[in-house]
């Protein structure tokens, strides 16, 4: 994939989150649900759909998602089911954003330019709806940005090549050792498939990192995660430094997307990601 390069600090992601997610509710599909907004100071440079995991909910990812609006995109999370990626509402949100006539709190339109992202089956969730995107306004689908996805059977490695379009659009995942809750990893064929069709385009195939020193399947979350998701796993709580990794790298691949841009540093060949790489916290995904 062709993107101009850019270097920019990584400084900020290793600051408190500043940026408090605002509550509220959006009529989507015929349904009312309840909603968390991030709203960045000045313009924002995309809308970020980001979807928690299965049986979570938008809190447990509220610091996370603070880093990406400190990075400059205002971020939108919906409260909601995540049994098998929920493909209806993930098409009913396309059907939304296609219209329109989504609106900030405040009543201002949100940014045409969009990028998905998801945790775990949220994962599946903004693959379906970047998959849908892609079909009817591909010229305002930036790419996903993803956190330990798990597949939704058979059709995830269809819609993941085709949210990418041949390597039109960058797919970068952030992911943890192999669990049960990641099911052992099935979102990997359809990372695979994407970097196939990237290097045959042209590109590089790079389609993120799995973070290695005791990386946990909740990561994403952070501090907002709780007892459920480290014993559901088995793997314990996330530990900071996984923690301050992901946050930079996804805040980092997020507006990168967003501005059609690729910052040196947290990419293969680059100062912070190959650092990570010697010291053993992380490797691509291949």
């Amino acid at each position: 994939m062709t993107l101009a390069v850019t270097a920019v600090s990584t400084a900020a992601f290793d600051q408190p989150p500043l940026a408090p997610q605002v509550p509220g509710s959006l009529l989507i599909g015929g349904t009312v649900y309840d909603v968390h907004w991030g709203l960045p100071t000045g313009e924002p440079l995309a809308l970020a759909v980001v979807e928690h995991g299965f049986t979570r909910r938008c809190d447990n990812l509220g610091e996370t998602l603070a880093t990406w609006v400190q990075a400059g995109l205002m971020t939108l999370c919906i409260d909601a089911s995540m049994v098998a990626g929920n493909p209806d509402l993930a098409d009913a949100v396309a059907d939304l954003l296609v219209s329109g006539e989504l609106t900030t709190p405040d009543g201002q339109p949100v940014p045409a330019r969009t990028v998905v992202g998801g945790h775990s089956a949220g994962g599946a969730f903004a693959v379906r709806l970047g998959w849908q995107l892609a079909q009817r306004v591909p010229d305002r689908l930036a790419g996903a940005v993803l956190f330990d996805p798990v597949a939704a059977g058979a059709r995830f490695a269809d819609e993941i090549r085709g949210l990418a379009g041949a390597g039109q659009r960058p797919v970068l995942a952030v992911t943890a050792n192999a669990s049960s809750c990641n099911a052992q990893h099935n979102a990997y064929p359809g990372l695979r498939a994407a970097a196939a069709d990237d290097v045959a385009a042209g590109g590089d195939g790079f389609v993120g990192a799995q973070l290695l020193q005791s990386s946990t399947h909740v990561d994403a979350e952070g501090a907002d995660s709780d007892v459920l998701g480290w014993v559901a796993c088995r793997q314990g709580p996330p530990r900071a430094a996984n923690v301050r990794v992901l946050r930079e790298l996804s805040a980092s691949w997020a507006a990168d997307l967003a501005r059609g841009q690729r910052t040196p540093a947290v990419y293969p060949g680059g100062e912070t990601f190959e650092r990570l790489r010697s010291a053993g916290r992380a490797a691509p995904i291949e």
